[in-house]
């Protein structure tokens, strides 16, 4: 009898150890400027985020006849 082959379509293990210690890397590479300035934009985005004020409309029945 012959051996049968199971087709499986096997994607490559995804790495996120390596993705996360790659990230830190580049992370701790930055100047102290650096992350000082990218904290300061996301405090400013965090601060707008907070003070947004959401409204919607409903929609008008001009579609439909």
């Amino acid at each position: 009898m012959e051996d049968k082959k199971i087709n499986i379509v096997s994607e490559p293990a995804a790495d996120y150890e390596k993705a996360e210690m790659d990230s830190l890397k580049l992370a701790l590479s930055r100047s102290y400027t650096e992350r000082f300035l990218i904290m300061t934009r996301l405090m400013k985005m965090d601060k707008m985020f907070r003070n947004a004020k959401i409204t919607h409309k409903t929609m008008k029945d001009s579609d439909k006849s």
